[in-house]
């Protein structure tokens, strides 16, 4: 019994409430509000009213003139300055141009310095001694590199006292530094160069000719200067091949005489020219004469 009248007791607290729920959303009217600036006419309608004060003095994108833009657009406004008011270049784009340099410095190497003849002239030793991976190629480039400073460090030095140095004091501007650095170099390069070689890119140049091989443009001495590498480094490589071909042909022969046919001379001739290459000091005699081609 007390059960059922615990349930009787909370039906009709449901009961209560939900008849209040009722009573309150049909019987209770909703409240009206109006802004200060707004106008009812009789039918309860409201319309705006234009605002006695705008809270802004001029609307955005209503700038007529560069500096009303400027003023709309302080946090998008972009400045480069180039200049220093003195005709030289800012610091900021000065560090662009280093690192761009500093990106191009492999190509610079290879086109303006010893570099190009002496790693072909190794690959040609290689070549020629059989071994395929006897030096490594990064041990020939690493080598390559060092000559390379060291052929070219009377022409570093020369750049570093006459332009760098300078510049760096504020002695001389940009257009006399590339000037000034560029010197040394194309003294180093007239002297490796053929006359047919600036001759051919003087030609597709439409250049007619100059009174001096000062006047010759770099844009014409550099690819003159490379063809002439690579020309240098195959005939020094041919040069190198010879003593080899001989040793396989009188492997060859020698085993053809032997009826041993089907044995590859290259397998026999390998220990040979090794033998040979060490016996004669090759690196030093490679190395020695590769360098005296630069003086």
């Amino acid at each position: 019994m007390r059960n059922s009248g615990s349930i009787g007791g909370k039906r009709a607290v449901l009961i209560f409430c939900f008849l209040a729920y009722l009573m309150t959303f049909f019987f209770m009217s909703p409240t009206k509000t109006y802004a200060a600036d707004l106008d009812v006419n009789d039918l309860g309608i409201t319309r705006d009213v234009e605002p006695t004060r705008p809270t802004v003095i001029r609307q955005p994108g209503t700038a007529t003139e560069a500096d009303d833009i400027r003023e709309l657009n302080v946090s998008n406004n972009l400045s480069i300055t180039y200049t220093d008011q003195q005709g030289n270049l800012s610091g900021t784009l000065r560090i662009l141009i280093i690192l761009t340099l500093v990106a191009m410095a492999p190509f610079l190497v290879i086109m303006m310095t010893s570099f190009t003849r002496i790693l072909i002239v190794l690959h040609f030793v290689r070549s020629a001694i059989g071994t395929q991976t006897a030096p490594p190629n990064q041990v020939l480039v690493g080598l390559t590199l060092f000559l390379t400073f060291f052929i070219m460090n009377p022409v570093i030095t020369q750049i570093n006292n006459d332009a760098v140095k300078p510049f760096e004091a504020g002695e001389m501007t940009q257009q006399e530094f590339l000037d000034t650095a560029m010197e040394p170099l194309r003294e180093f390069m007239y002297p490796q160069t053929q006359t047919k070689d600036v001759r051919l890119f003087m030609d597709i140049a439409k250049i007619e000719s100059v009174e001096s091989i000062d006047d010759i443009p770099t844009r014409v001495l550099v690819p003159a200067f490379v063809i002439s590498e690579l020309r240098r480094a195959f005939i020094i490589g041919f040069l190198i091949y010879i003593p080899f071909i001989v040793i396989d042909m009188v492997v060859a022969s020698t085993l053809m005489s032997m009826g041993m046919m089907m044995l590859p001379p290259t397998t026999i001739s390998m220990p040979f020219k090794i033998l040979l290459f060490v016996l004669a000091d090759g690196w030093n005699l490679v190395i020695g004469n590769l360098v005296k081609t630069f003086y």
